[in-house]
């Protein structure tokens, strides 16, 4: 699983350095493509496969539908770390980010996400807040499941 925050830099060629604990994760092989909340995700080969076939079985007649598939699949790329554990973030991007130099990669167990640091620490405030933090998860139920 992809777990943990991390700060890592970003190269004047637009290439990021993945967590090495993330790394093996990525050997057979990975995807980025933008996120839903104004970051970028990366998946393995694997789950990508799985995300990428749950959008092709959506009806082409719903237009949300569409727009899911044009946000997801039109902006993906796959990627490979080079041997000094770098991704190259695709320009189209790295403008969608608004980022040049510095990036927070957040573990989100299937996948990670890649984030503008002032973005990430927003979203990092939201969840330090217990009285919404009630009223957002109430309806979930993690409770211990026999």
């Amino acid at each position: 699983m992809f777990l943990g925050q991390y700060q890592h830099s970003i190269d004047s060629k637009g290439r990021l350095t993945i967590p090495a604990r993330f790394r093996d994760m990525l050997e057979e092989g990975a995807f980025i493509t933008q996120g839903f909340d104004r970051c970028l995700m990366v998946m393995t080969a694997q789950y990508f496969k799985q995300v990428y076939e749950r959008i092709n079985a959506m009806n082409l007649a719903d237009p949300d539908a569409r727009l899911l598939r044009r946000l997801i699949i039109s902006n993906a790329y796959p990627i490979a770390a080079d041997k000094a554990g770098r991704i190259l973030l695709p320009q189209n991007l790295r403008d969608f980010l608004n980022i040049s130099n510095n990036a927070t990669v957040a573990g989100q167990g299937d996948y990670f996400e890649i984030w503008q640091p002032e973005l990430w620490n927003e979203q990092m405030a939201q969840t330090q807040n217990p009285e919404a933090n009630n009223e957002r998860f109430k309806a979930l139920d993690l409770s211990k499941q026999e």
